[in-house]
C-alpha cells in the first residue's frame, strides 16, 4: 500500500545526504542535499536492476507520480522496459522538432547553390506565407489539403504567380525531405496539388524596342546625377546583355580590363560565360574601379559594402528618370538587345542567344561552350555599344522592319 502523503512530502527537508521516502512497489521520492525532490521508480527488467526518472515535485504531484508509476507497471507486465520507452519517446519528440517545416526550410536553403539575394527572397516568401500556420508543424504531419489552404490564401489576395512559385518551392522542400530519409518525410505531397491553383499568364519583362524611345532613355541615363556606382550600373545594363542579378553580383576578380572581357557563372545555366567588353564598357569599368576597386564587388551596396547593391536600385533609378514599370525594367534590356541586334543590326540569332547566356545548341544537339563564336560576339558587342551611342546622340534612329512578336529572354 502507498505510504506517502502530500503533508509528509512538503515537510521533508534536505540533509547532508540524499533522503529516500518510499511510497511502495518501487516508487520513492529522493530529497537531495540542495532541497530538490525527485520521483524515482526502481524495478527489474530481464534480470537487471533499473531506475526510471518520473519527474520533479511539485511539478509532478504525488497523484501524478502514482499515475506514471502505475503506467510503468503496466508496461512491465506487457514486457516493455519503461526507461527504454521513455528514451524512445524523447528521441521521437526530438526528431519531430527537428522535422518541422521551418527546420526543413533551413536545411533546404543551406544546400541551395544560388545567390544570397535569391535565398533571402525564397526565405522571405516561405516565412511570410507558410510559417504562421505550418512552420512549427512536423513536415510529415502536413497534409496536401492543409498546404493547399495556405497557397490559396496567397492566391486570394491576387498574388497568383507568387502562389505558383511558392508551390514550386514546396515541391523542392518535400523532395529534399524525402531524399533525407524516412525520418524526414515519407512522401512528397506537393504533386497532389497539380492543377489545384488557378493558372496564371506568363508576362514578359517590359522592354523598350523602339530606337527613338531607347535614345530618350539613354540620354536620361547620361544626365542622371545619382550615385556614381548606380550611374555606372545604369550605363552598363543596356550594354552588356547580362541578367540584372549577374550585373549586381559582378566581382572585380572576374573583370579583365586588359583582355576586355568579363567572365562569370551564368545564373540560369550555371555555365561559365564570357561577356566581351566594348571600348566604352572598359572605360566605365575603369572609372568605377577608382571608386569601388577596394571592394571584391564591382557594385557594392551603399550601407554594406560586403553585399551587392540592392536588386531594386536599377528599377528605382528608371522610375526616377520618368520611365514607368510597364515600359521598362532592368531585365528588359536583354529583350531590347535581342530585338535590335536582330531587327536593326542584322546579327545572327545564334550569336545573340549565346551572348544572352541561353542554352544554345548546334545542329548536332551539343551545347556551345563559352568560347563559341567569341570573335564574332566580340565584334557584335562593340557594334551594339556603338549603336547605343548613336541612339543617345540621336544620329541613328531606324524603324524596325515588321516582324512577328518575340518572347522576351529570361
Amino acid at each position: 500500500m502507498p505510504t506517502l502523503s502530500d503533508i509528509t512530502i512538503r515537510k521533508a527537508v534536505q540533509q547532508d545526504k540524499p533522503v529516500k521516502l518510499n511510497d511502495g512497489a518501487g516508487l520513492y521520492l529522493v530529497v537531495t542535499p540542495t532541497g530538490g525532490k525527485l520521483w524515482r521508480f526502481n524495478y527489474r527488467f530481464m534480470g537487471k536492476q533499473k531506475t526510471l526518472s518520473i519527474g520533479k515535485y511539485p511539478t509532478i504531484t504525488l497523484s501524478k507520480a502514482r499515475e506514471r508509476h502505475q503506467a510503468a507497471l503496466v508496461m512491465l507486465a506487457d514486457g516493455i522496459d519503461p526507461a527504454a520507452a521513455k528514451q524512445q519517446k524523447k528521441t521521437a519528440d526530438k526528431v519531430r522538432h527537428d522535422n518541422t517545416l521551418a527546420s526543413m526550410v533551413d536545411a533546404w536553403l543551406g544546400r541551395q547553390a544560388c545567390s544570397a539575394a535569391t535565398i533571402s527572397r525564397k526565405r522571405k516568401a516561405i516565412t511570410a506565407d507558410l510559417f504562421p500556420a505550418l512552420g512549427k508543424r512536423p513536415i510529415t504531419d502536413i497534409e496536401a489539403p492543409q498546404l493547399l489552404a495556405e497557397l490559396r490564401k496567397v492566391e486570394a489576395r491576387g498574388a497568383n504567380y507568387s502562389a505558383h512559385r511558392l508551390r514550386e518551392y514546396c515541391g523542392e522542400i518535400w523532395r529534399f525531405a524525402v531524399a533525407e530519409g524516412h525520418m524526414r518525410a515519407d512522401q512528397n505531397i506537393v504533386p497532389n496539388l497539380k492543377g489545384a491553383l488557378k493558372p496564371f499568364e506568363v508576362t514578359n519583362h517590359p522592354a523598350i524596342t523602339d530606337p527613338a524611345r531607347l535614345g530618350d532613355l539613354l540620354r536620361a541615363i547620361e544626365n542622371y546625377t545619382g550615385s556614381p556606382v548606380t550611374v555606372a550600373a545604369l550605363k552598363l545594363a543596356p550594354m552588356l546583355l547580362c541578367r540584372p542579378g549577374e550585373l549586381r553580383n559582378a566581382r572585380w576578380a572576374d573583370v579583365d580590363l586588359v583582355a576586355g572581357k568579363w567572365c562569370y557563372l551564368a545564373s540560369k545555366t550555371k555555365q561559365s560565360h564570357i561577356v566581351p567588353l566594348s571600348k566604352k564598357a572598359i572605360a566605365i569599368f575603369t572609372d568605377l574601379r577608382n571608386i569601388t576597386g577596394h571592394s571584391d564587388l564591382v557594385f557594392p551596396g551603399v550601407r554594406n559594402h560586403a553585399k551587392p547593391m540592392s536588386e531594386n536600385t536599377i528599377n528605382a533609378a528608371l522610375r526616377y528618370l520618368g520611365f514607368e514599370a510597364d515600359e521598362v525594367v532592368g531585365h528588359g534590356f536583354r529583350a531590347t538587345a535581342r530585338t535590335l541586334l536582330d531587327e536593326v543590326l542584322g546579327f545572327r540569332l545564334d550569336f545573340i542567344e549565346h551572348q544572352l547566356a541561353h542554352a544554345v545548341k548546334d545542329p548536332l544537339g551539343t551545347a556551345y561552350n563559352r568560347t563559341t563564336h567569341l570573335a564574332e560576339r566580340t565584334k557584335m558587342m562593340q557594334a551594339w555599344a556603338d549603336y547605343l551611342d548613336r541612339l543617345r546622340i540621336g544620329a541613328d534612329v531606324v524603324a524596325l522592319r515588321p516582324t512577328k512578336p518575340i518572347s522576351r529572354p529570361q
